[in-house]
């Protein structure tokens, strides 16, 4: 096999995109960012614009080439990945605005949009096989309660719309002229069904969509993941700097591409890639809001938890998905909402170091003295629903609760509720491993990527809460990497994903859970799930008032 050559992978995440060029096993030689618009016209409500996408795209691939110094002609494949936002453009590819303001500019609904939260909750008090596979539900930020909203709220941009696309999609139609889709952002957002290569029309009739599948609006062609959707248009070619010869991979999700590019470490002291070893194995991608992925040769149907999707990750394997609304976001909030943060940034500013971690040694000089760091948490309990909760309850109601709070203003205070707070992320992704494995999953090691691995706190939080094994591999840009994989098999620099996976990833760093920890947690976790369903209660019961 012939080693030579470089592949890009291109992520588009909320706030900016970005580009990672590697070669071909997987060491990084370049990255760059481009910040990208965000327009808020009102209260839940998040637009953007293709336009101004395509512009950071190009942006940042053509500063990865030049920082790499690698000649255009010897990258052999660019993979896309990006949020789960619906693309609109008119029937001659021109983009078509889906904000109350009508500017043109504004034609993404991005992922985290909530204006279509009443046409979820129609969708999912009726009757359609479609909402077994999204754990029962679907969540406002996939696309059919989005293009529900449309119809009724925009009917004028619904019918004349020539494309709907999921972001990824988009990128790799404006760079090969192609109208595909992938099975991933199809399957997992659209509630198309892979493993069997067709629609739920009834569902579609049901709910007044099905013209989304009329004269190729929701794609001529929808294919897995690994295939190639051609190569770069010569107009392509030159906005991205690259040549026409550059094969294109089929899109996929940015949680999902992160998936890949974490994964393939499990698979790093074996002579060959074996699926059971990746079905005890959970990735978790961070963020501003974060995604939880596990992978099974069969089809698992778990309540709460999206999913199964055929194909999403890998070819042939199931995935199931859960997630967090605000992850890294409800860190930032707890710390920048209380008075002593102004304190805490000026500290972190001074010597250098993050807000987080100034926070963390607080934490320390508070714990010295105690068997364990998370002792100083008895009497403070906090929900992290702030956001909705996006599994393994499905409930976009959902929202924080603290509980131990005190008039105590110090900046120990804010630190010990920045504490119990992190401490609540995990108990949530140990609510979402239980929903799993009482389905049927063993998983016993989470392999993660995204800022919080920054954060020592954090990681030993997870590790003993979870009580699985964290894992930190080397490349710490996992979903630029996942996209490039594709971008590799697209190329036929490898014949199928696991093998490119495999090539590409290897794991450095492991944190054990402490074992000491264990009974504290478990009475913990205990409270934890007694929080949110005492706050349902209290919620239904006002809603009779």
């Amino acid at each position: 096999m012939d080693m030579h050559g470089y592949v890009i992978g291109v992520d588009v995440g909320t706030a900016s995109a970005r580009a990672g060029l590697f070669d071909l096993q997987g060491n990084r030689l370049a990255i760059a960012v481009e910040p990208i618009q965000i327009h808020r016209p009102q209260a839940e409500y998040a637009e953007q614009s293709s336009e101004d996408i395509w512009r950071a795209v190009g942006e940042v691939v053509r500063r990865v080439v030049q920082e790499a110094q690698v000649p255009p002609e010897q990258v052999l494949g660019i993979g896309y990945d990006a949020t789960c936002s619906l693309v609109v453009l008119d029937a001659h590819d021109q983009p078509l605005s889906i904000s109350p303001t009508r500017d043109p500019q504004w034609n993404i609904i991005m992922w985290m949009d909530h204006r279509a939260v009443a046409e979820a909750e129609e969708i999912n008090a009726g009757d359609y096989e479609v909402l077994r596979y999204s754990g029962g539900a679907l969540s406002p930020e996939m696309e059919p309660p989005k293009l529900l909203w449309l119809k009724r709220h925009m009917p004028d941009v619904f019918h004349s719309a020539g494309k709907f696309l999921d972001l990824a999609d988009f990128l790799v139609y404006r760079s090969t002229g192609r109208n595909l889709r992938s099975e991933c952002t199809m399957g997992c957002k659209w509630t198309y069904l892979p493993a069997e290569s067709r629609w739920e029309e009834r569902f579609l009739k049901a709910i007044g969509i099905e013209s989304i599948l009329e004269r190729g609006r929701a794609g001529e062609a929808i294919r897995p993941l690994g295939e190639s959707a051609g190569t770069l248009t010569p107009e392509a070619a030159q906005h991205l700097g690259l040549t026409p010869r550059t094969q294109v991979a089929i899109g996929i999700v940015d949680a999902h591409a992160g998936t890949i590019g974490l994964l393939g470490a499990v698979w790093y002291d074996q002579e060959k890639p074996d699926l059971t070893a990746v079905e005890r194995a959970l990735a978790l991608i961070g963020g501003t809001s974060s995604c939880l992925m596990a992978l099974s040769r069969e089809a698992r149907f778990v309540p709460g938890v999206w999913g199964p999707y055929y194909g999403a990750v890998l070819p042939g394997m199931w995935m199931n998905e859960g997630g967090q609304s605000a992850a890294g976001a409800l860190i930032d909030y707890t710390l920048e909402h209380h008075i002593q943060y102004p304190v805490l940034r000026q500290q972190a500013e001074a010597e250098g170091i993050t807000p987080y971690e100034v926070a963390n040694r607080i934490i320390d000089r508070l714990a010295e003295g105690l068997p364990y760091p998370a002792l100083l948490t008895r009497n403070l309990h906090v929900y992290p629903d702030h956001y909705g909760n996006r599994a393994p309850y499905a409930d976009p109601h959902s929202r924080g609760v603290v509980d131990g709070l005190t008039l105590d203003k110090s900046v120990e205070a804010l630190a010990l509720l920045y504490y119990a707070t992190v401490q609540a992320l995990a108990y949530n992704i140990r609510d979402v491993l239980r929903a799993l494995q009482e389905s049927g999953y063993t998983i016993d090691t989470i392999f993660v990527t995204g800022g919080s691995v920054k954060n020592r706190v954090w990681l030993r939080e997870h590790a003993d809460i979870t009580g699985c094994r964290i894992v930190i591999n080397r490349e710490p840009e996992a979903v630029l990497l996942g996209s490039a994989i594709l971008g590799a098999v697209a190329s036929g620099a490898y014949p199928d994903i696991p093998s490119a996976m495999k090539a590409m990833s290897q794991p450095e760093q492991v944190i054990e859970p402490n074992p000491a920890t264990a009974r504290y947690h478990a009475v913990k976790f205990e409270l934890f799930r007694e929080m949110y369903q005492q706050h349902r209660a209290r919620r239904e019961r006002m809603a009779q008032v």
